[in-house]
């Protein structure tokens, strides 16, 4: 019975695991951020939003992206 229920617990750390490890790839295949230079010339401009501590495109083509 102790096997069982040591085995069974790394099962389950086994899936836990797997799960997060696939929303991390998951999260890794988003666009990349917009240089400063594409937001402009696109149409936007760069400002920072003090609310999440990011530059931020604002306007134009890549609106709300975040700069890289």
């Amino acid at each position: 019975m102790r096997t069982r229920l040591v085995g069974f617990a790394g099962f389950v750390a086994a899936v836990m695991l797997g799960a997060l490890g696939a929303t991390g790839t998951v999260a890794q295949a988003d666009e990349p951020a917009v240089e400063a230079r594409t937001c402009m010339a696109e149409g936007g401009t760069v400002e920072y939003d003090s609310a999440t501590g990011l530059w931020t495109c604002i306007d134009g083509k890549f609106d709300g992206e975040p700069i890289d």
